[in-house]
C-alpha cells in the first residue's frame, strides 16, 4: 500500500523551507520480523539511487528539518515512524532493531544502492547500535534485551549501512539521564525527599539564577551519586522482574500478567545546564525543558519519567543500556560524519569529543555550527544560519562519500 503526496506539503515548525518542487512523499506500512507495525516516508525528487534514512527510537520525524537540504543535494530522504512513536514506556532498543530493519529490507529491495543512516539527537544511539549488530556475524548478535525479553536479532536480515552520520548526537539516552538525574532523591516513592546536600537547585551548593557556580568538590560528589541512583533503579528493575518470572513459575497468572510502571521523579538536573562554566560552550541557561529547573525536574515533562522496568534498563539506564554510543561508536567503520552544534543543551563539548574520538572509522569527519541542540538560533535575533549550513555540508559529504555512478 502506498499513497502519493506532493511539495505542497511543508515541514510544519521543524523548518521555514519547503519542499523542493517536484519532490513526491510515497507513505509505506511496513511489518517487522515479529509482526509489529511501523511506517516509512520516501522523499524523492527524480530517481536518486542513494537514499538517507531518518529515525528516533520514540519520536515522530517525518517533518525533519534535514528532507528538503537532503532532497535539493539529489538525495531520496527515507524517516520512519517506531513501535513506540510518542512514548517510552515500554520502549527497548534491542527490540526497535527490528523497526530498523524492516525500513532497511524495504529500501534494498526497492533498489536504493546507497543507503545512509542519518541518527540525530536520540537517533543516534539508536542507529549506532543497529549497526553495531548488523556488522556481526548473526550467531554474535544480541539475544536478549537488558531485561532478560528475547529478541531473535540472529535470525532478521540486518542490511549493513553504507555510511553513517550523527547529528547533533547525545552519548545515549541512558548516559544522557545519567549525568541529568537528580541525585538528591532521597525516596523514589517519595518525590519531593531531598538530601540537602547533594540538592542542586539550593544555594548552600552555588544555585544562583542565572549565576550558578558549583564547587569542584560538590561536583565530584554529585556524579558519583547520580551513578549510585541509577544503580538502585537497575536492581530496583530487576527485581520487578524477578517477582514476575517468579509468580508465573508458581503459576499466579494475575501476578505474571502485572506489568508494574516505574515512576522516575526528578530528572533534569545536569549540572551544566545552570553553571555555564562547566564543560563551556555558547548554550543558553537552562536545559532542553527550558529555563526553570524547578518545573521541568519535578513537572511531569521530562526524561524517563515513567517506563516499564524492562524499558527502564534497555533504553534509560547509564549503567546497563546498550545503546550508549560508548559502547557502538567504536563498531563504526563505515566513513562517518559526525555534526554539532555550539549551543547545544544536550550534547555538551566534552561528551561530543569523546563521541567522536569513540568512532572507529578511520574515514571520520567532524564540523560543527552555531545553534541550539535542533541548530535553531540560541538566542532571539539569532540566524538561523546554523540549519542552512549543517544541510549543506551534508550533501557535500555525502557526493564525496555516498556518489552513485
Amino acid at each position: 500500500m502506498r499513497s502519493q503526496v506532493t511539495a505542497g506539503f511543508r515541514n510544519a515548525e521543524w523548518t521555514l523551507q519547503a519542499l523542493p518542487e517536484g519532490t513526491s512523499v510515497g507513505v509505506f506500512p511496513l511489518r517487522t520480523a515479529d509482526g509489529a507495525a511501523t511506517n516509512g516516508f520516501l522523499y524523492r525528487r527524480g530517481d536518486p539511487r542513494a537514499v538517507v534514512c531518518i529515525m528516533h527510537p520514540r519520536e515522530f520525524l517525518a517533518t525533519h528539518y534535514m528532507i528538503p537540504p537532503l532532497i535539493e543535494a539529489g538525495y531520496a530522504v527515507f524517516t520512519q515512524t517506531p513501535r513506540a512513536v510518542g512514548s517510552d514506556l515500554r520502549l527497548e532498543h534491542e527490540v526497535a532493531l527490528l523497526d530498523v530493519a524492516a525500513g532497511l529490507v524495504f529500501l534494498r529491495e526497492a533498489g536504493f544502492e546507497r543507503v545512509v543512516l542519518l541518527g540525530n539527537s536520540g537517533g543516534s544511539g539508536l542507529y549506532c547500535l543497529y549497526n553495531q549488530q548488523s556488522l556481526l556475524a548473526p550467531a554474535q548478535r544480541l539475544a536478549r534485551t537488558p531485561g532478560g525479553r528475547p529478541v531473535d536479532l540472529a535470525a532478521v536480515d540486518l542490511p549493513v549501512a553504507d555510511a553513517i552520520v550523527l547529528l547533533s548526537p547525545h552519548p545515549g539516552q541512558g548516559t544522557l539521564l545519567m549525568n541529568a538525574i537528580d541525585p538528591s532523591v532521597r525516596d523514589e516513592d517519595l518525590p519531593f525527599s531531598v538530601d540537602p546536600q547533594l540538592d542542586p537547585f539550593a544555594a548552600a551548593n552555588g544555585f544562583r539564577e542565572t549565576e550558578t557556580r558549583y564547587a569542584a568538590g560538590f561536583v565530584e560528589r554529585y556524579r558519583a551519586a547520580q551513578r549510585d541512583r541509577v544503580q538502585a533503579l537497575d536492581a530496583l528493575a530487576l527485581t520487578r522482574i524477578a517477582e514476575r518470572i517468579d509468580a508465573k513459575r508458581r503459576g499466579d497468572r494475575a501476578r505474571a500478567a502485572y506489568q508494574s510502571i516505574m515512576t522516575v521523579w526528578r530528572t533534569d538536573a545536569d549540572l551544566r545546564c545552570w553553571d555555564l562554566t562547566l564543560d563551556p560552550s555558547e548554550r543558553a541557561y537552562g536545559s532542553l525543558w527550558g529555563r526553570d529547573p524547578f518545573k521541568s525536574n519535578y513537572g511531569a515533562i521530562g526524561f524517563a519519567r515513567l517506563c516499564t522496568p524492562e524499558s527502564w534498563l534497555s533504553t534509560w539506564s547509564g549503567l546497563a543500556s546498550n545503546a550508549a554510543l560508548a559502547k557502538t561508536a567504536p563498531a563504526i567503520e563505515q566513513p562517518a560524519l559526525m555534526v554539532t552544534y555550539s549551543g547545544d543543551q544536550t550534547l555538551f563539548p566534552s561528551d561530543a569529543q569523546t563521541i567522536f574520538e569513540a568512532i572507529g572509522s578511520s574515514d571520520k569527519t567532524r564540523a560543527s555550527f552555531r545553534g541550539d541542540h535542533h541548530g535553531r538560533p540560541i538566542h532571539k535575533g539569532d540566524s538561523d544560519e546554523g540549519r542552512q549550513s549543517a544541510g549543506a555540508l551534508i550533501g557535500e559529504w555525502l557526493h564525496a562519500h555516498c556518489a552513485v555512478s
